[in-house]
């Protein structure tokens, strides 16, 4: 991980392409920029995140560096989206929330804009947002981060041949090798959706498909991709059906693991972050989401966290991008949800496959 870390070197990729931002595009819109913000004078500032390595990198990256040497002091609010979002949820009723910063992914931030959580960003506050890639520029309360996409992982030592698309995880051959997280319960019904009937829209067709998986596959379930890598590193599990970033992550630290982009096209996934309509510091806020789009920053997390980064500029060597990012035909086959359709069905599925798929 140090490794590529310290080979880390500017240069144009093929998502600056397929983005639309090429090289002399960035050069441009850094020049055009306002004038980055002033130093803050001091201040807490409230982050909801999750937990475990993901807040680490974020500390190591952009708040301890970027923030918390400005003078501003951060509080974290720590867990898994469900309970973060439901906390939220409640505080509409309050004239002033807890929370300045929400950490979350692009589609649940959908459904908190439209449930009147998060409100719309002033992004003449957030200068490093002019080298996001354009066509990631499509929510007024989102902060674009990293991305990847939901592919196919497995031992390389024990599975010689490995499924080559969602739907080959269905052979009974595989049954009690694939292991599946609770973190990931959307994804999967995606996935279902998408071997019913060739879209990532039919809630109910995908779970059909997953309880046949259930039935035929018996996957492992486990509660977070923490005890998912640790499965594939002891060998209790040899396939896993998560994001590209992570199996990179896990054979970056030494498991004998190789990926597999599944024929149908990977689900994609974007983190990033939004503003609470109630935050109490809003002003800081905006610091924190400049901090977050930081050239330097994003190599940084590219380098650890191995997501390809949302701004077009990063410092990134062109050995690292070949790595965490996808190939153009990959790219354009990438599945992004209708974060619509997904905001309404969230809460459902995720009482669905607490009852029907994890007992």
């Amino acid at each position: 991980m140090t490794k590529l870390i310290d080979r880390l070197s500017g240069a144009p990729t093929r998502r600056d392409v397929l983005f639309g931002l090429g090289a002399a595009g960035a050069a441009g819109a850094a020049l055009t920029l306002p004038g980055r913000p002033a130093r803050a004078q001091g201040g807490t500032l409230v982050v909801s995140n999750w937990g475990g390595d993901w807040n680490e990198r974020t500390v190591r990256f952009v708040e301890e560096p970027l923030v918390e040497s400005k003078g501003i002091r951060i509080s974290h609010d720590l867990g898994m989206e469900p309970e973060r979002k439901a906390k939220l949820l409640a505080e509409r009723r309050l004239r002033r929330g807890t929370v300045d910063v929400l950490h979350i992914n692009e589609g649940d931030s959908y459904e908190m804009f439209t449930q009147d959580v998060l409100t719309e960003i002033d992004f003449s506050k957030v200068p490093n947002y002019g080298d996001v890639v354009p066509s990631l520029k499509n929510r007024p309360y989102f902060v674009p981060w990293l991305y990847s996409g939901v592919v196919i992982i497995y031992n390389r030592d024990k599975v010689p041949n490995p499924p080559k698309s969602y739907a080959e995880l269905f052979d009974t051959k595989w049954a009690g090798k694939v292991g599946l997280t609770n973190q990931l319960y959307f994804n999967y019904i995606m996935m279902g959706s998408l071997l019913a009937g060739g879209s990532v829209t039919d809630g109910e067709a995908g779970k059909r498909k997953l309880v046949e998986l259930k039935e035929t596959v018996e996957p492992r379930i486990y509660a977070a991709h923490q005890q998912l890598g640790a499965a594939l590193a002891t060998g209790e599990v040899d396939i896993a059906v998560n994001y590209k970033a992570r199996g990179l992550q896990w054979r970056n630290d030494g498991a004998p693991l190789a990926i597999q982009y599944p024929e149908e096209g990977a689900i994609a996934v974007m983190f990033g972050a939004g503003l609470p309509k109630r935050a109490p510091s809003s002003e800081l806020a905006h610091v924190y989401f400049d901090a977050m789009l930081d050239r330097k920053a994003m190599a940084g997390l590219a380098g650890a966290s191995f997501y390809a980064p949302a701004n077009g500029a990063a410092e990134l060597s062109p050995d690292l991008r070949e790595l965490i990012d996808f190939s153009p035909d990959q790219a354009a086959a990438l599945k992004f949800p209708d974060y619509a359709y997904v905001a309404k069905n969230t809460a459902e599925w995720l009482e669905w496959w607490n009852k029907t798929i994890t007992r």
